[in-house]
């Protein structure tokens, strides 16, 4: 009976561990690859890590507020217990070890991809984006999740299209394409796909109640949003 006991503990301890492994699995790879020659990330790291600190910050101070709000939780029963500002340590490794993925992703696919999508095809997709999100902000303005994630995605991607005019607008659609897949496999098992609760949860008086599988929809486009500020600065920082 003893040995049960401990052996529950154990394993409620090792539970612990999960969103930190989420973290140091989506990252070890695109880590270990950014000192292989051909593609030599490393060499990019005077511009990435800059933006990943400017970036993070901003998403830090949005999700401690939300959390505050109670937009959205955390679940003690994944995550180690140490929290900054109502946040677990987890969730703050979250906005650098997922941006430094997706720009890695980004380089790869501009160094090894040649196809991109036309200029007309970029504008033509991004805008019809943005008007899409106008209109579901636009829906219900207590939906804070809703409102504040549609409404400042509208805003990157109108400032970039018009005042910024940004030339890596067609890699960055691109690899939001390809990122997409594993940033949803992530954030599925972070809101309890597979699991008995989620690591993250979502108040739905928040959210439009939409789900992919355990997913809000609203992850999408806050995905895009965190991706690109991300690339946004990069690509900035770089050609100083």
């Amino acid at each position: 009976m003893i040995n049960l006991r401990i052996c529950g503990k154990q394993f409620l301890f090792s539970l612990k561990f999960t969103y930190l492994l989420v973290n140091l699995l989506s990252v070890a790879v695109p880590l270990a690859c950014s000192f292989e020659s051909k593609v030599h990330f490393v060499g990019r790291w005077r511009a990435l890590f800059p933006a990943m600190l400017m970036v993070a910050a901003v998403f830090i101070a949005w999700d401690a507020l939300f959390t505050n709000l109670g937009v959205w939780g955390f679940s003690h029963l994944y995550t180690l217990g140490p929290r900054v500002a109502g946040l677990p340590v987890e969730e703050l490794l979250f906005f650098f070890a997922i941006p430094y993925c997706c720009v890695f992703t980004y380089e790869v696919l501009n160094r090894f991809v040649t196809w991109q999508p036309s200029e007309a095809l970029t504008r033509t997709v991004l805008w019809s984006m943005a008007a899409a999100l106008v209109v579901v902000a636009a829906m219900d303005p207590m939906r804070l999740y809703t409102f504040w994630t549609a409404g400042l995605t509208a805003l990157f991607i109108v400032i970039h299209l018009l005042w910024l005019q940004a030339p890596w607008l067609p890699r960055f659609l691109r690899a939001y394409a390809v990122i997409l897949i594993p940033f949803l496999i992530v954030n599925g098992i972070l809101t309890g796909t597979g699991l008995p609760e989620p690591v993250v949860w979502y108040n739905d008086a928040h959210n439009l109640g939409l789900r992919m599988l355990t997913i809000p929809v609203e992850d999408t486009f806050y995905g895009l949003l965190l991706i690109g500020l991300n690339i946004s600065v990069y690509e900035w920082l770089k050609g100083r």
